[in-house]
């Protein structure tokens, strides 16, 4: 069955395609998945994610068993891609979740990230959004209640005329690779399993 890789953004997708082999398939759909939201076979969602808990800080791997939906459903990750994302990221010795994503249409700030917290360990913009007939997810947190970025970091030349944004730069330029690499890795990894067992 076919893999596509479903990246949102060029340093998620570049960190991808440097971590897997050359015949893995992987697509930067935009955030919110703004150019490309269906797939044939497999997709697995590939990334960042905002964190909601406290005890939950910047470099967790989340590999969610569910996902909700901007409109409220839930989806449920493929089972056997799920357990083999869990076992490639314990194996890589990354602190692993499994607790629910919520995939939501914009930047979770504050009061909302408490809201949301005591049912799901972190939110991204793309994962319940996707269509395929597998779909798993692994998502690594960037930013948590504690260290939260400026929502004008959702259009980057928003962000270059938002002064209050700056301070941001230099997390998310060591972050953002860094935390793109490791969801990256856990994939790579568990693909390598896949073809030497």
């Amino acid at each position: 069955m076919n893999l596509t890789v479903v990246t949102a953004t060029r340093v998620e997708a570049q960190a991808a395609r440097k971590a897997l082999s050359p015949g893995v398939r992987v697509v930067e759909c935009g955030i919110s998945l703004a150019r490309q939201c269906e797939f044939d076979g497999i997709a697995i969602s590939c990334g960042l994610a905002g964190g909601l808990r406290d005890d939950f800080p910047t470099g967790t791997v989340i590999v969610p068993a569910r996902v909700r939906r901007p409109d409220g459903t839930m989806l449920e990750c493929d089972a056997e891609l799920t357990a083999s994302l869990t076992t490639a990221a314990r194996d890589l010795g990354y602190r692993v979740a499994n607790d629910p994503l919520i995939t939501s249409a914009g930047l979770v700030h504050g009061a909302e990230r408490a809201a949301w917290a005591p049912e799901y360990a972190a939110v991204d913009m793309e994962t319940g959004l996707i269509r395929a007939e597998r779909i798993a997810c692994v998502r690594v947190i960037l930013d948590t209640p504690q260290r939260e970025i400026s929502p004008a970091w959702l259009t980057p030349l928003r962000a270059a005329f938002t002064p209050s944004a700056w301070r941001d730069l230099p997390f998310l330029a060591r972050e953002g690779p860094r935390c793109s690499a490791i969801a990256a890795a856990v994939i790579a990894a568990s693909e390598n399993k896949k073809r030497r067992s």
